[in-house]
C-alpha cells in the first residue's frame, strides 16, 4: 500500500481544499477531470465529493523525500 500524498484542490472563487489521498485516488481524479460533474475522492479522512466543473487546479506533492532547508 502506498503512502498517502498531500493534495490541494483549487476551486473557482479562490477556495482550496487540502487533503491526503493515495496515488490510486489521485490518478482516478485526474482521469475523470475531462468528464466534469461530481466525483467521489477517497481521502484519509473519508470520501470527499468534488464538483469537477468548478475545479481550477490540482497540486500534489511528488512523494520525493526532502531533508534540510533546500
Amino acid at each position: 500500500m502506498s503512502t498517502p500524498r498531500r493534495v490541494s484542490l483549487g476551486f473557482e472563487g479562490g477556495q482550496t481544499l487540502a487533503l491526503r489521498a493515495s496515488d490510486k485516488a489521485i490518478a482516478q481524479l485526474e482521469k475523470t477531470l475531462s468528464n466534469g460533474g461530481w466525483h467521489d475522492l477517497e481521502s484519509d479522512d473519508g470520501t470527499v465529493r468534488v464538483n469537477l466543473d468548478k475545479l481550477v487546479y490540482i497540486s500534489a506533492e511528488t512523494g520525493e523525500p526532502r531533508v534540510g532547508f533546500g
